[in-house]
């Protein structure tokens, strides 16, 4: 498996791509959340949210981007526990705009997550280096890849994958 100078599986390589696809793929409506609120269908549109404030024209027009103070704020005290090394903790509370309550189609929502994943994957460590973030302002690769991954590891494990 390749890993970052983070120690996180690199979010750009396919193997670790297709590692977290597998995982994806074991989630079924029938999978029962072992903490939090959210079914499997709700938690796959979750982990979509870091992914539509880059890719989601509309998702960008209902959130704008956070700037001043609130990013400023966001980079000291939110930041550290994103981007760094140790894993979330069950229960963290989430920010307002990652909130799903709505019903979601597994299925689709799956599908919605993997191509985010191969659009990253595909764009690659470079396009990613300097990428400015929604609510941190610019991060390395490496911080991208703790961000995306970490999110991916923590919500499968949610339902035992």
């Amino acid at each position: 498996m390749t890993t970052t100078a983070t120690s996180f599986p690199d979010i750009f390589s396919r193997p670790v791509v297709d590692g977290l696809i597998t995982r994806i793929d074991r989630i079924t409506p029938e999978s029962r959340q072992l903490w939090g609120k959210m079914n499997a269908a709700q938690m796959l549109a979750h982990c979509s949210k870091p992914y539509d404030t880059l890719y989601d024209a509309a998702y960008q027009a209902k959130y704008p981007p956070h700037t001043g103070v609130m990013r400023f704020l966001l980079k000291l005290l939110v930041k550290p526990t994103v981007v760094g090394p140790k894993p979330y903790k069950r229960d963290t509370r989430t920010a307002p705009s990652y909130v799903v309550t709505e019903e979601r189609d597994l299925r689709t929502e799956r599908n919605k997550l993997v191509g985010y994943l191969n659009t990253v994957q595909t764009a690659g460590r470079s396009t990613y280096e300097g990428k400015m973030s929604y609510s941190f302002g610019p991060l390395t690769a490496d911080e991208w890849t703790v961000l995306f991954y970490k999110h991916l590891a923590h919500h499968p494990r949610q339902f035992g994958v």
